[in-house]
């Protein structure tokens, strides 16, 4: 019955963490606190030798993803802590669609309210917000920078994003920094997609490249190991091709880029197919060869 109400049980949970961690995992299950059910996820805290935050993920009924803050969980595996969560939303199974439903009001009931405030309070509300969040603040200047086309402003803040030297305490970035360093390229990637429909589509183009050049450089000096800074660096790479179909660079520029990227060391990172950029020069197709990859 609860694998009908929550879209997994006992043995999905087994199957994730194996059989060792699902022992240890129901030994915790007491330590499971703060207990928060969304839409769509779930996220608690673990008392151990530390605090723990989880968060599963509930696939829409058909399944469960995980994630923990502790050593074994950052390396990507479903631990213990993830288990004793599971474990506490099977216990309250009969609950949890309530609870989603009630999550789900809330959302809208904020949708609503945002929809109803005027111009004054929402500027208000923003700025209480920008105050408190450093990340939120970032990524509207540096929306406000390209809406003024302020090139240089926006140029200088994605190569302060992509900067690893701030992450790489003793010359390379360790296992502990790379989710930080990840946050701040996707964060990049975010402002090039931006930049893109903002208008100015060959500047995204240009910055993207060198921000390319700059991540393969350096990505050989991260430990990626949960692979959060190369779902980063992909994230620029298909911003460089959503603008490309934008712009429509001159195709023999954009085929000697590609050339160029795919023979560099490295260029596993990022992982460019030149097919993809067949259609997105500006010169028109004339025969099945004439794609900007040759």
């Amino acid at each position: 019955m609860a694998r009908k109400v929550v879209g997994f049980g006992e043995d999905d949970l087994k199957a994730l963490a194996g059989a060792r961690s699902f022992e240890r995992g129901l030994g915790y299950l007491d330590a499971v606190s703060g207990l928060d059910v969304g839409e769509g996820s779930v996220t608690a805290v673990v008392h151990g030798t530390d605090v723990y935050e989880v968060e599963l993920t509930l696939d829409g009924g058909d399944g469960i993803s995980g994630w923990c803050d502790c050593p074994y969980g950052q390396e990507g595996h479903f631990c213990k802590h993830c288990v004793a969560v599971g474990l506490a939303v099977l216990r309250r199974a009969k609950t949890i669609p309530q609870q989603r439903a009630a999550a789900r009001a809330r959302s809208s009931g904020l949708e609503a309210w945002l929809s109803g405030l005027s111009r004054d309070q929402l500027l208000v509300l923003v700025r209480e917000q920008v105050a408190e969040d450093r990340e939120l603040r970032r990524r509207l200047e540096l929306r406000a920078a390209a809406a003024r086309t302020d090139l240089g402003t926006v140029r200088d803040r994605i190569i302060a994003l992509i900067d690893p030297r701030p992450f790489a305490r003793y010359g390379y970035i360790e296992y502990a920094d790379a989710s930080g360093y990840g946050r701040q390229v996707a964060e990049a990637a975010s402002a090039l997609r931006a930049l893109t429909a903002d208008g100015e589509a060959a500047q995204a183009v240009a910055l993207a490249e060198e921000a390319l050049r700059v991540l393969g450089e350096t990505y050989g000096e991260i430990d990626d190991s949960d692979g959060l800074v190369g779902e980063a660096v992909a994230a620029v790479a298909e911003v460089h091709l959503e603008a490309c179909g934008v712009a429509r660079p001159d195709p023999e520029r954009l085929a000697e880029w590609l050339v160029g990227r795919l023979l560099a060391d490295d260029s596993d990172v990022t992982d460019l197919d030149p097919l993809d950029y067949a259609d997105r020069a500006g010169a028109e197709r004339t025969g099945p060869h004439s794609a900007a990859g040759g």
